[in-house]
């Protein structure tokens, strides 16, 4: 553990301005505030935010992040409070503190619930100053060094799981590489301890039979480079054990078969050498197509800039080549905590677009599981470039779509987003986009998210806009179902109902407004003698207790509403527009729309029963058929032209039964109304191909 005077003097070796007095403060009050904690090691408490502060120190950083670091752990385990940080050190080290520190209100949430409320907290703290990342990272960092410490299995694969998935891809995100590896290192080891042994024993080997063939590549690299007058370092290393293990999971190959375990890092004076010396690289050594990559050119978002590539050394021998000036190396290794100068009064203002995206998705976030699924989905580390057509370029992880892009442009495009050109060429929404696409967005100025994206989108902002969307939608169309209930509910009480009586009934049901009441009743949330009572207090005195009073008596039109949004067609009967309709209606979901004849509704479904119609302009509806079909060439494509013909959409077809001389197939079709589905059927009985066709 560092001493005082030595994490002082690391300070002032750097920073000779700074304040040592204050720096001396800090590092007493921690260790009296800490006193007799002890950590899972046995080790004084103090000593874990004491090696924090040190990390920070390497990373050069300014005296309000090393007294952040010293004292983040005060408020959450110890008496302390952020106004007695703000008394003692001032406003600035209280604010950071306050983003790395836990709130203890939320100790007795659910675990996912915790976790993501500190998540939440922390990006939003992050978003004002990165250095609460920073010292976030370092402390993330050591309590992974001593996690081994941990008696609880459960508890340790817990905070490796989150390191995982959360922390080393923010370390990467913001350039840290050192950060990451270790952290993922440290991680792997918990989560896949088999894998870990293994894979390190091998590397073990390797090492010990290599005869220092890593030394042999290195100095052979320099010496072709020099020879062409380039003066550059070579460093070689065996790759990270749990890249390892991940490319043998993505490959599904076994460790013999990773054939680029030796990485090299070449080190220029001069971006022009870079790209010199690449070239030399492919010339004297076979360069394996699809493997060179320009960082370079084309920087990451976290400002890594490198060239990569991969060679065939000697015996087939593939090997793994990075190529960049040493400022870049600085820049790469260590990210934005060596892009930023604290020491001349500069203030990250954590303006990076990928950040922002994460404060979107903080609040476009609906509960812990989303907050945590879309937070690891935007800070997932294989990416891809796409371009707009006026050249801007954006990074999206692999598997993005244009509705993906369309987010990551802005969201307000995504919202409005009904099709898209990728290189040119009209292409479906899902369709996944490569490294270099240019992608056009075509917008409708009233188009809106639709809920079948969540099944192809995988960027957490699109996924969070999205919900967000649909939720927004569907509460609305609720709150309308609400109020067409309450107009029906209103009839029934003794007096004139007025907005005075609506204002009132909303307070005596301590709703928040209008909207939210009528949203209650649509989602049978209220029944409706609450709703009585709270529009006229009484009036419902004199009813009995289960009496049958609700009936309607006009049938509630659905007409403007949305099918899974709204409301939801039952699929067991595929009711489609000009059907005779009911609804069920269960508290805290949707109304389920069923043909009156449906066979469900005989079974003694719990629920409410709305009186329903489709409205004038409902079109559009998914009917189901069974056809029957003579085992035949032709057959098929006859039934199929038939569909065409009357201008009905194939959702699905599946051959369900085949006994000779006939196939059955069930068909989703889509159809505008019963009128359209019966002309359908008619053709298909009236069809030689066809034997027998019915509704199902």
């Amino acid at each position: 553990m560092l001493r005082q005077y030595e994490l002082v003097e690391r300070v002032l070796e750097y920073d000779p301005d700074a304040d040592e007095a204050l720096l001396n403060r800090a590092y007493v009050y921690t260790v009296q505030k800490h006193g007799s904690q002890k950590r899972a090691s046995g080790d004084p408490y103090f000593s874990h935010p004491v090696e924090v502060a040190g990390l920070m120190t390497d990373l050069q950083l300014d005296q309000e992040t090393i007294m952040t670091a010293l004292l983040h752990d005060t408020v959450e385990d110890t008496l302390a409070t952020i106004d007695d940080i703000e008394a003692n050190f001032g406003p600035e080290v209280a604010r950071l503190v306050d983003g790395v520190t836990k709130l203890s209100k939320i100790e007795a949430m659910p675990e996912n619930e915790r976790a993501a409320e500190n998540l939440r907290k922390f990006l939003l703290a992050m978003s004002e100053d990165i250095r609460v990342l920073l010292v976030k990272l370092g402390d993330r960092l050591h309590n992974m060094r001593t996690l081994h410490f941990i008696k609880k299995e459960e508890k340790r694969q817990r905070i490796a799981r989150e390191t995982m998935d959360i922390y080393a891809p923010l370390a990467e995100r913001v350039g840290m590489y050192e950060y990451m590896r270790e952290m993922q290192l440290l991680a792997f080891e918990q989560l896949e301890p088999e894998a870990y042994r293994t894979i390190t024993g091998r590397l073990e080997q390797i090492r010990m039979q290599d005869g220092g063939q890593v030394d042999a590549i290195a100095l052979a690299i320099k010496q072709a480079l020099a020879e062409t007058g380039l003066n550059v370092e070579v460093s070689g290393r065996e790759k990270h054990p749990y890249s390892i293990w991940k490319k043998m999971a993505e490959r599904h190959v076994s460790f013999e078969q990773v054939t680029d375990i030796m990485a090299f890092r070449v080190i220029t004076e001069s971006e022009a050498d870079c790209y010199a010396a690449m070239g030399v690289l492919h010339t004297v050594w076979q360069f394996i197509p699809g493997r060179f990559k320009d960082y370079i050119s084309t920087p990451k978002n976290n400002g890594y800039r490198s060239l990569h590539t991969s060679l065939i050394y000697e015996n087939s021998m593939r090997v793994e080549v990075q190529i960049r000036t040493r400022e870049m190396h600085q820049r790469n290794e260590f990210g934005l905590a060596a892009h930023w100068a604290y020491k001349q009064g500069d203030k990250p203002d954590g303006a990076v677009g990928w950040l922002r995206d994460l404060i979107e998705i903080v609040d476009a976030s609906h509960d812990a599981e989303e907050l945590l699924e879309h937070t690891r989905l935007a800070i997932y580390q294989d990416r891809i470039f796409a371009f707009t057509p006026k050249g801007a370029l954006f990074q999206l992880p692999k598997g993005s779509t244009p509705v993906d892009f369309a987010f990551a442009v802005h969201t307000d495009l995504g919202a409005q987003t009904v099709g898209a050109k990728i290189n040119g060429r009209h292409m479906p929404l899902r369709t996944p986009l490569g490294n270099g696409d240019v992608v056009e967005i075509i917008k409708g100025s009233s188009a809106a998210p639709q809920l079948s994206w969540l099944g192809f989108v995988v960027t957490g902002k699109a996924r969070a806009a999205i919900r967000r969307a649909v939720r927004l939608k569907e509460r609305a169309e609720v709150a309308e179902i609400g109020k067409k209930l309450f107009d029906e509910i209103a009839t029934r009480v003794p007096a004139k109902i007025g907005k005075k009586a609506i204002r009132e009934a909303v307070k005596r049901l301590e709703m928040e407004d209008e909207e939210a009441f009528m949203y209650a009743i649509g989602a049978a949330k209220l029944e409706d003698r609450e709703v009585m009572e709270a529009l006229v207090p009484g009036c419902t005195s004199e009813m009995e207790q289960g009496e049958d009073w609700a009936r309607q008596e006009r049938a509630i039109s659905i007409r403007g509403l949305t099918a899974g949004v709204g409301f939801k067609l039952a699929e067991c009967c595929h009711p489609v527009p000009g059907d005779r309709i009911v609804g069920l209606r269960k508290a805290g979901e949707g109304v389920e729309v069923h043909a009156i004849d449906c066979f469900e509704l005989a079974s003694g479904i719990d629920a409410d029963w709305l009186d329903l119609s489709w409205g004038k302009a409902s079109k559009g509806a998914i009917g189901k058929l069974r056809a029957t079909l003579y085992d035949r060439p032709g057959a098929l494509a006859e039934m199929a032209g038939i569909f065409g013909q009357n201008m009905a959409n194939i959702r699905a077809l599946e051959l369900s039964q085949t006994e000779h001389p006939f196939g059955v197939y069930e068909i989703d079709l889509e159809v505008q109304d019963l009128a359209h589905l019966t002309r359908i059927l008619s053709a298909l009985r009236a069809s030689d191909a066809v034997a027998q066709a019915e509704r199902i």
